[in-house]
């Protein structure tokens, strides 16, 4: 039985700024997801604020959104099957310092002494979440 979903992936600045993207979609593709459409963008906090609704008065919310403006965002639209869990699983948990070896986290990321939220990737946590963020950066 398949279940085929369409996800979004980014690779956020700190992955593009390191020159990991072409790393990253190999590991996707290599999973046997299809790579449907790629953008990259400079986000706006426009995008950014609908984006990340869900985090507005958190104390972690402006130093994201920080962040995420502060260099180009490739933006992903992967189908495959049960590709929503599957890419948070090759991405690794969010902390980087606590991302499993062979996660895309474990492997490439880096703890900066800085926010967790420089962890090179961002997937979609659910199929309703996949379908409002695909609609926002596609």
């Amino acid at each position: 039985m398949t279940d085929l979903q369409e996800t979004l992936v980014l690779v956020k600045p700190d992955g593009v700024a390191r020159g990991l993207t072409g790393e990253i979609l190999r590991r996707i593709e290599a999973k046997g997801y299809e790579l449907v459409d790629v953008r990259m963008l400079q986000a706006d906090r426009d995008l950014l604020s609908q984006h990340y609704e869900e985090h507005v008065g958190k104390p972690f919310y402006e130093p994201l959104v920080e962040f995420m403006e502060s260099g180009p965002t490739v933006a992903l639209r992967v189908a495959g099957n049960a590709v929503i869990a599957g890419f948070r699983s090759l991405a690794g948990t969010t902390d980087p310092t606590t991302a499993a070896p062979g996660t895309i986290r474990g492997d490439l990321g880096r703890d900066w002494g800085l926010a967790v939220q420089q962890n090179l990737v961002h997937g979609s946590d659910s199929p309703e979440s996949a379908a409002r963020e695909l609609a926002l950066w596609f």
